[in-house]
């Protein structure tokens, strides 16, 4: 079957309802949810990030409903809606910068397993670091339909027993933390603070754009609110946010990714182990099949070459495993930080055209690359917008600015591309128009 990584997803291609919600929940296992929440309450305390937390659930679930439901109706990937916003060369950038990221994540999610297991067995921590590599890439070469949906659903019950286990054998044998963590005075309210923590996870959004594609659209209403909205965002944030603040402050570990995978095996011993393996495992599939298919479509794009998909697998994994052998977390945060502000802007920029497209014309985006400029106004909004956003991150001696730059960014991607759209909109075309394109 076609990975249609390059082409409009046909409506017989569809998957259903429940096997494109089992895929997708595979985010929902990430030890980096755990994490964050641990880092926020930390720096703002346990009030202010449960306000934030509420907020992101709130704005995450609006905003994936919107792309969920477009994306469902138009069965384009990323890059390919990116060619009507940015022009060919610009969308081939949006799946560099895409990619990247998701490899930017397996390496992190990865290095959580194999810090576990060298903890637990002991052995070379790069003989790990091989190992978790090269059982995740064949997991993946299934694809959406054919294998990731299958097993996620299966590994889902296991990673919801281990968190409720971890809670129970923590409070039997600890208690509960005292005093719960209250951060530091800010000149920003904590809540803010907090909330802006969350932004920077806005890859999310083209995550879901890639995977809603799969979607029916008799199906937009439960995606929009179950797979990809509100209901996934509260167990994402709320759910796993509070366990992991609960585990890492009751055992004393320290706020980091391994920190909390130490809670774990702490609270459970070897099921603990086993527990992280599977939250691991169902991640990286993600962030290995969005890694796949983005350096394929930007390969596509930018020097014609086209490959099977699992030779992309292969190149995303050898690249993960080479990030793992180095100082990663020295340069990969700040990478990751300079990212998230082209990705706010795409967000932004993305739901500006959406809304102008349907209150103007109703028609779907031109994708053809013979009908589309190698680069379009957009692209140069999107460029401005994310200059200045990496410029305020950068502002070392302005904490506030710093952490407000994912919300300028957004203000100024959003202003300045329905400027752009006004007087220039992208071309559309009718639905009876569309045909696959490559």
């Amino acid at each position: 079957m076609p990975s249609y990584s390059d082409y409009v997803m046909a409506d017989g291609a569809r998957t259903g309802r429940w096997s494109l919600t089992m895929a997708w929940w595979a985010l929902f296992s990430a030890m980096f949810w755990l994490y964050v929440a641990v880092a926020s309450a930390g720096a703002v305390g346990m009030g202010n990030t449960i306000i934030g937390m509420v907020l992101s659930i709130a704005s995450y679930g609006a905003i994936n409903a919107v792309l969920s439901r477009y994306g469902a109706r138009t069965g384009l990937t990323v890059e390919m809606f990116s060619r009507s916003l940015f022009g060919v060369f610009g969308s081939a950038v949006a799946t560099l910068i895409f990619a990247a990221t998701a490899i930017y994540y397996a390496v992190f999610e990865g290095s959580v397993i194999a810090a576990a297991f060298q903890s637990y067995f002991g052995g070379p921590i790069k003989i790990w670091y091989l190992v978790v590599v090269l059982y995740a890439l064949p997991l993946v070469a299934g694809g959406v339909q054919n294998w990731l949906d299958r097993l996620n659903g299966w590994l889902l019950p296991f990673y919801c027993v281990g968190l409720v286990a971890a809670v129970i054998a923590t409070a039997v044998r600890k208690g509960a933390p005292h005093p719960w963590p209250h951060g530091a005075p800010g000149s920003m309210p904590g809540w803010l603070s907090s909330y802006l923590i969350y932004m920077g996870v806005y890859i999310m959004m083209m995550y879901t754009f890639d995977y809603a594609r799969y979607g029916r659209q008799k199906d937009e209403r439960f995606h929009a609110n179950v797979t990809f909205g509100w209901v996934f965002y509260f167990f994402t944030f709320a759910v796993n946010g509070i366990v992991g603040i609960f585990l890492v402050y009751t055992w004393g570990e320290g706020g980091t990714e391994t920190g909390v995978a130490q809670a774990m095996i702490k609270a459970l011993g070897f099921f603990g182990l086993v527990v992280i393996f599977v939250s691991q495992t169902r991640i990286n599939t993600a962030n290995y099949y969005l890694a796949s298919t983005n350096l394929d479509a930007f390969a596509a794009r930018t020097f014609r070459l086209k490959l099977p998909r699992w030779v992309w697998i292969i190149v995303s994994g050898v690249i993960a495993y080479l990030f793992m052998l180095t100082d990663v977390l020295n340069y990969l945060l700040k990478a990751l930080a300079w990212q998230g502000v082209f990705v706010t802007a795409w967000v932004a920029i993305a739901l500006v055209y959406i809304a102008m497209s349907r209150k103007n014309t109703g028609g779907l985006p031109e994708v053809t690359e013979s009908n589309l400029r190698p680069i379009a106004a957009g692209a140069i909004i999107w460029v401005i917008a994310s200059a200045i956003g990496i410029y305020l991150t950068e502002q070392s001696g302005s904490a506030d600015l710093a952490a407000l730059a994912p919300l300028i960014t957004v203000a100024i991607s959003a202003v300045g591309y329905l400027a752009t759209y006004r007087l220039s909109p992208p071309a559309t075309i009718s639905a009876a128009e569309r045909v696959p394109v490559g």
